[in-house]
């Protein structure tokens, strides 16, 4: 058995070539059939601003299979700890035993979610959007920015907003550093009316986007509605794009983003698409400059196991190697 820790597994999968693949294949695992993909378990610590998931599946053809733990307490940074973390455990998909304990703290899951919406970003927006608006200022902040600025082939403005000046100030001082063209942004709606993409990565449970402050052609990609309870984009603006797009559907009607439309009457299970099929070929996403795009993505365990299995991966040929 195989056990990494997250320094390891950080030296063995980053925004490279072959997580990108992965986490693609990942999305269009759902809508093709080959992902076993049973529901999320969910766990509320409202007295300490807290969650965990609890995500497992197996896709058909793989070695193994995952099962991964995730916890985010919010109001960790305030005591010097990160908001996230986690452990996936690798399982034969033949035998049953344990392949691997990948204890990433939850590196994996921000590494993957990272991608996993810069590669969304890219199927839906304009292939000419250039200035990015991040809601929030945690570590999906980060890794969203980095991870679309890595993948998007041309330069992107990122403007970031947060509800602490002292943390946008933050990002926006790491992000520069990086080489990012990237500024605060003082007031949410004038941001969000400037902007071609918007990435919102809290967790809030109560609107922040409004329907009104999004102008046609924008599209958003919202990431923190990930549990029940949290909502980031206004109702009205969910009823009124364009094209609404999920990691997979169940989740986002069950309790993502689309989950409020839904319960209103307003949006139906045919008004959205999955993302793997737009990725696939086989469900057309934008269809004009005009639209209003919204991925909404809760998270697959698909995209876990893709990880999982590139970490083991690699970690096996780096022993050969040594051998």
């Amino acid at each position: 058995m195989i056990q990494l820790s997250r320094a390891e597994i950080e030296h063995l999968v980053t925004v490279d070539e072959g997580a990108v693949a992965a986490v693609r294949d990942a999305y269009v695992a759902i809508t093709d059939g080959r992902g076993n993909v049973p529901p999320v378990g969910h766990i509320a610590f409202p007295a300490t601003n807290g969650d965990c998931h609890i995500k497992y599946g197996h896709i058909a053809g793989d070695p193994i299979f995952a099962v991964k733990i995730a916890a985010g307490f919010y109001d960790n940074p305030a005591k010097g700890l990160p908001s996230s973390t986690g452990i996936i455990l690798a399982i034969s998909a033949e035998t049953g035993e344990v392949r691997a304990i990948l204890n990433d703290e939850g590196y994996l899951t921000d590494l993957r979610t990272g991608i996993g919406g810069a590669v969304a970003t890219l199927a839906l927006a304009r292939a000419d959007a250039g200035n990015v608006l991040i809601v929030g200022t945690g570590i999906q902040a980060r890794y969203q920015s980095r991870a679309l600025a890595a993948l998007a082939g041309r330069p992107l403005s990122f403007r970031i907003w947060g509800r602490s000046p002292e943390k946008t100030a933050a990002i926006v001082a790491e992000l520069a550093q990086d080489g990012l063209d990237a500024a605060p942004a003082a007031d949410l709606e004038a941001a969000c009316r400037a902007a071609d993409i918007i990435v919102t990565t809290t967790p809030s449970t109560e609107p922040l986007v409004r329907s009104d402050w999004v102008r046609p052609g924008t599209h958003i990609t919202a990431m923190g509605a990930d549990g029940p309870g949290k909502q980031e984009l206004e109702t009205a603006l969910v009823a009124r794009a364009d094209i609404r797009a999920s990691d997979m559907k169940t989740q986002s009607l069950g309790h993502g983003e689309f989950s409020h439309a839904c319960s209103a009457g307003l949006i139906g299970r045919d008004d959205c698409i999955e993302l793997g099929a737009v990725l696939a070929g086989t469900t057309a996403g934008r269809r004009s400059a005009e639209d209003i795009t919204i991925a909404d993505l809760t998270g697959v365990a698909t995209q876990d196991i893709a990880m999982a299995r590139t970490v083991l991966e690699r970690a096996t040929a780096t022993q050969h190697g040594r051998s």
